[in-house]
């Protein structure tokens, strides 16, 4: 993994869109079904939105019925910081970008093969590189 990126938030406010700093800074989440990759088929590499860190290949992307981007596994497991999240009454884990310390969603234990985990992400939180 690449040196942490440490910047501080106004920094960060500036380079994110709202809706990205809302999520990514804040912890906020999408509306399901409203994510511009929720349904993208395509082959590649989703990375995160903030800093560029390669996290999720499109093979391990699935189709949950949730609303969000879902995947099995990251690329590997150290693309992907994972930290207990008691926030809304609820126990989750959250799913961070170790390079930016970026909100990029929660983990479940309800997701296909062959890990059996769901990581449901934000759209906004990705950008994706389409295989050439």
């Amino acid at each position: 993994m690449a040196e942490k990126i440490k910047k501080s938030e106004s920094e960060w406010k500036k380079e994110l869109t709202p809706e990205q700093f809302n999520i990514l800074r804040e912890k906020g989440t999408e509306r399901p079904f409203s994510g511009k990759h929720t349904n993208n088929k395509k082959k590649g590499i989703y990375r995160c939105a903030a800093c560029g860190n390669e996290l999720f290949l499109s093979d391990a992307k699935f189709d949950s019925g949730t609303g969000w981007p879902s995947f099995t596994a990251p690329i590997s497991d150290d693309m992907v910081e994972t930290e207990e999240d008691m926030r809304h009454g609820m126990q989750r884990t959250e799913v961070l970008c170790p390079k930016c310390g970026g909100h990029l969603g929660h983990v479940f234990d309800d997701g296909s093969k062959p890990t059996g985990q769901r990581f449901c992400i934000n759209s906004v939180a990705l950008d994706f590189k389409e295989e050439d």
